[in-house]
């Protein structure tokens, strides 16, 4: 495929983009390619804290309110705070300006309403290229495009499990922290149709030249309990071994086994059995590959695909919690304190983990609890108000 054919129609063009959380990785990658592409002007940079940005010679703000009043093509929201995100997204939309949104929390709950709202107004809606849930649907949607069975599509988790020797995989010390991995996938659940097996999202210890014996229905000797699901998996690798680096991958059936034998002795990955290939792609640049994105939206108008609210992260307690609590919500992969979470079938009634994020409790809640809408003080919230939409 040949981008500088499908992206020659900018010509000229200089696409003016705002970028709030400015701050972050994601963000901080996005603006240093920017700065290599004639095509992009960053015209406002938005951030809690205004010091911290690589500005770069771009006008930098605390206040995203500051953005309403700029002549902009594209906002491309990565603060990571659900509320705050949503209002960011909506203002844009309101006024025709595309938004591609970065913060998974906030896209996992609002992104179906604010893919309607975007419609409404001559706007794109959409995920980022080079981030995990973009990335996914766009190795999904390229397989079924070329006619492919798509058996399960799933993603690596953040860190790679690096030992000597794979002797004893039992003794391995992997814990697994579900709360970004349920997240990207559920925006990709939304946006795909696809779903975790019923009993939540797996995320099985194995190495990437096993994705093919793992990630295929039990009946075949896999873990899925069916074909057309999700999965994440930990990287398992020795030091000298390439990182799988945040990268995702489909399964596809081998309708044509002799094709696939071939492909097999070209280094592909292929079932044991010969009945399913692994196909993926061992990268996720982050922000280097958003400017594909920025350029489809303006000139194609264009986004990955509307997202349904097919998938939920449920919000359940690990301890009691009291009337009154702060469901408070921090660190690097943004979890509430003493919750958990899994990736399941949308369910009536049960709150998302990132709508009960930093909101209070209305109730007791006893440990093992599913928090349901009704548990939750959800007075003023907008994103309330678009998961019930």
């Amino acid at each position: 495929m040949n981008y500088e054919l499908i992206y020659r129609g900018l010509g000229d063009r200089r696409i003016r983009i705002a970028v709030t959380g400015a701050a972050g990785a994601y963000a901080r990658s996005l603006l240093a390619q920017c700065r290599l592409l004639p095509n992009i002007d960053v015209a406002a940079l938005v951030d809690l804290d205004p010091s911290a940005v690589e500005a770069g010679g771009a006008p930098v703000s605390d206040d995203y309110t500051t953005l309403d009043d700029l002549a902009l093509d594209v906002v491309v929201e990565a603060t990571g705070s659900p509320e705050v995100s949503l209002d960011i997204a909506e203002r844009a939309l309101r006024r025709g300006v595309h938004v591609v949104m970065v913060s998974k929390e906030t896209d996992a709950v609002a992104g179906p309403w604010l893919a309607r709202l975007a419609e409404e107004h001559d706007a794109v809606y959409t995920v980022a290229d080079g981030d995990q849930p973009g990335n996914l649907i766009g190795l999904y949607t390229w397989a079924r495009t070329l006619g492919l069975e798509v058996v399960a599509a799933g993603k690596s988790s953040e860190y790679d499990v690096v030992v000597d020797a794979f002797d004893d995989r039992g003794t391995i010390d992997a814990p697994w922290s579900p709360s970004a991995d349920c997240c990207e996938m559920n925006v990709v659940a939304n946006v795909t149709g696809l779903l975790p097996t019923p009993g939540g999202l797996v995320a099985p210890l194995c190495r990437a030249t096993e994705l093919a014996d793992v990630f295929v229905p039990a009946a075949d000797g896999g873990i899925l309990a069916g074909p057309g699901e999700l999965g994440v998996f930990r990287c398992l690798r020795r030091p000298d071994e390439a990182s799988f680096a945040g990268g995702v991958f489909v399964i596809a059936r081998c309708a044509d086994r002799e094709v696939w034998q071939l492909l097999k002795a070209k280094g592909h990955v292929v079932s044991r059995s010969g009945d399913y290939a692994a196909i993926y792609l061992p990268y996720h640049l982050m922000g280097i590959e958003t400017p594909f994105t920025l350029f489809s939206a303006v000139l194609h108008g264009r986004a990955a695909r509307r997202p349904e609210p097919h998938a939920l992260m449920i919000t359940r307690t690990e301890r009691d919690f009291r009337a009154g609590e702060l469901l408070a919500m921090g660190g690097h992969h943004h979890e509430i304190d003493g919750v958990t979470t899994q990736l399941v079938a949308a369910v009536p009634k049960l709150a998302p983990y990132y709508l009960a994020a930093n909101k209070r409790l209305l109730a007791d809640v006893p440990a093992g609890t599913d928090i349901t809408l009704d548990m939750l003080d959800l007075t003023g919230s907008r994103l309330a108000a678009a998961w019930a939409s």
